[in-house]
């Protein structure tokens, strides 16, 4: 989930900006290739040589150990590489700078601490903005390993076959163990027409799956709505650029329709940014905290409902599954804090945390997780997720059927007359 502000926010040029960016270096041996014992040790520069730690910040440093950390040994590495490698015609300063920001963002060991390069952000706000060419699933790294989270509705991975919790272990025959979230979606990505080539592990699949996907371009409105036995459904398949004007307008389709309830279809709903998911929540929720964001002095800041409330009166259920993360947990959290909906379908992908963007004037930019986020309860829901009030599997079974027996218990939950109240 991402923070939406003027400087820029949510969420995956000219040389010289000086930004972080995420590569996971494997040194697992089968990927090490050819290994010499000898280690070359170097000291000290020639008349050339210039340290560019120095250039870059002009001293030495201390961390927050207290530890003295001196801009000469990466100034000796990165002069090293230029004098040592085999192919060091090929090296660029710019790539080098790029891949050492990676690594400082990689050390936080925090998968959502991404560093984009001006293409990397050039393709994260076409994201965001809902144009893109590729096969249309939202990915992420879980436990290291690179894992579809949704894929989106009616785009080529999910006419493919492509699932909630599916391991991406090669792209293209390329192993994916190591790759960064960034990484893996560039090679996923391509031309419209162009096909990519994906082995997938499956939980309850004893052998890898294997899948060839004919990219496309992926142009998709975030909300849609239809009306089913008097119940109006808005399903949100992200929170984007176009979602809160689109989600106003359902809203004033559904308060025409005087429908019987509302269902909020969030399932595989990766997320997206953190203002929007508290104007829907605020659709609902008529006061108080809609999410809590907590820094890491621990100090909790608390973002309140806007106050529109046009649907806090009418019966509500949530629908969430595995691929439900981010923005889309935080409206359903709320929701199911203020008992303003019931949750139904299975518990949800858990990322309870709060990035911001920095951009940088090169084009290129700085996603770092700056909170973690609690519910209007109190809960944390990082590695955690939604449990819902009423679970329901979809198996395998019912979705080659063209069964939604989640949709079922919610529409059945909301056609359910409400008992009275007993007096004592």
């Amino acid at each position: 989930m991402f923070v939406k502000n003027k400087k820029k926010v949510f969420d995956w040029g000219k040389f010289g900006a000086v930004t972080v960016g995420i590569f996971f270096i494997v040194s697992a041996s089968f990927f090490s290739g050819v290994l010499y014992s000898d280690r070359a040790a170097v000291s000290g520069k020639t008349n050339k040589q210039v340290s560019l730690w120095n250039k870059l910040t002009g001293r030495e440093v201390a961390n927050a150990q207290g530890d003295s950390i001196d801009g000469q040994l990466f100034s000796d590495v990165w002069n090293a590489l230029r004098e040592n490698y085999v192919d060091s015609d090929k090296l660029s300063d710019k790539d080098m700078l790029y891949g050492a920001l990676t690594g400082l963002a990689a050390s936080t060991e925090d998968p959502y601490t991404v560093y984009m390069t001006p293409s990397s952000t050039k393709e994260f706000q076409q994201d965001m903005a809902g144009s893109f060419e590729g096969i249309g699933a939202e990915i992420g790294l879980k436990n290291e390993i690179i894992t579809v989270v949704a894929p989106l509705d009616g785009m080529p991975a999910q006419k493919a076959g492509i699932r909630s919790g599916d391991k991406i272990t090669k792209i293209n025959g390329e192993i994916t163990l190591g790759m960064t979230t960034n990484d893996a979606v560039r090679k996923i990505r391509g031309p419209k027409g162009t096909f990519v080539n994906l082995t997938i592990s499956r939980e309850g699949h004893k052998e890898s799956l294997e899948f060839k996907i004919k990219r496309d371009i992926i142009k998709v409105k975030s909300i849609k709505t239809e009306t089913k036995d008097g119940v109006f459904i808005i399903r949100i398949s992200s929170f984007n650029d176009d979602t809160e004007q689109l989600f106003a307008e359902a809203v004033n389709k559904a308060l025409t329709a005087k429908p019987k309830g509302i269902i909020l279809d969030l399932r595989n709903n990766p997320g997206g940014y953190l203002n929007t998911s508290i104007r829907v929540a605020s659709y609902w929720i008529e006061k108080g905290p809609v999410v809590g964001e907590k820094y890491s002095d621990g100090h909790v800041e608390n973002a309140d409902s806007l106050g529109l409330s046009l649907l806090k009166n009418y019966k509500t259920v949530v629908l969430i599954n595995e691929g439900s993360a981010s923005a889309s947990e935080i409206v359903a959290g709320a929701l199911q804090d203020t008992k303003k909906a019931t949750i139904v379908g299975k518990k949800s992908f858990g990322k309870g945390s709060v990035q911001m963007i920095k951009d940088f004037y090169d084009g290129s930019s700085l996603k770092v997780t700056t909170a973690k986020w609690l519910t209007p309860a109190g809960r944390s829901i990082d590695k955690e997720g939604i449990t819902p009030d009423v679970v329901v599997e979809l198996t395998k079974k019912d979705f080659d059927a063209n069964k939604d027996p989640q949709l079922t218990k919610a529409l059945e939950i909301i056609k359910k007359p409400i008992k009275p109240a007993v007096k004592k």
